[in-house]
């Protein structure tokens, strides 16, 4: 890994990516893995889940920014929707702190690709039923959605610990 310092809009990005995963495990601080697992709201969602779900989002956009291409299904069978499900929580044999884990190590490795990609390059978005072919993005892009998508997944959790034991991230 590189310990070189960044600055301008890298070390902006980084600053952003952290603070808002720092949200997001703040939500989950102290938590029983039962806890984790608790659906407090009228969604689906629980904390374990939304950081299952972001830690993978966040691994699947980083290969993406890698050109690693963005493998969506072709067809939607029971078995890749349930795999999908899975995605929001935390299933047999899981616990938070193998989520949270996970979380740190795809974390550190988007930080390294923040630190050292070309944000310039852009790479063509898979096809699929919600978006047109011929749409590319860059690779600065894909950072600001991956910071897009753990800001607004850390207020899901902020509501969902709040429902559950009073606990908020800010406020």
């Amino acid at each position: 890994m590189t310990n070189n310092p960044v600055s301008g809009e890298r070390a902006d990005l980084l600053e952003f990516l952290g603070k808002h995963r720092h949200f997001l495990r703040h939500t989950a601080q102290g938590l029983t893995d039962e806890q984790a697992s608790t659906r407090s709201t009228a969604s689906e969602l629980t904390i374990g889940g939304v950081i299952k779900h972001v830690s993978a989002t966040e691994a699947h956009w980083a290969g993406f920014a890698q050109g690693k291409g963005g493998n969506l299904p072709t067809e939607y069978t029971p078995e890749v929707i349930a795999a999908w499900q899975d995605q929001f929580r935390l299933v047999e044999g899981e616990t938070l702190a193998d989520v949270l884990a996970e979380y740190e190590k795809v974390a550190a490795a988007t930080d390294e690709l923040v630190r050292t990609l070309d944000l310039d390059v852009s790479f063509e978005l898979p096809s699929a039923p919600w978006q047109p072919p011929g749409v590319f993005w860059t690779v600065r892009r894909v950072f600001f959605h991956i910071a897009a998508e753990t800001a607004q997944h850390s207020g899901h959790a902020d509501i969902i610990r709040e429902t559950i034991d009073g606990q908020k991230t800010m406020g």
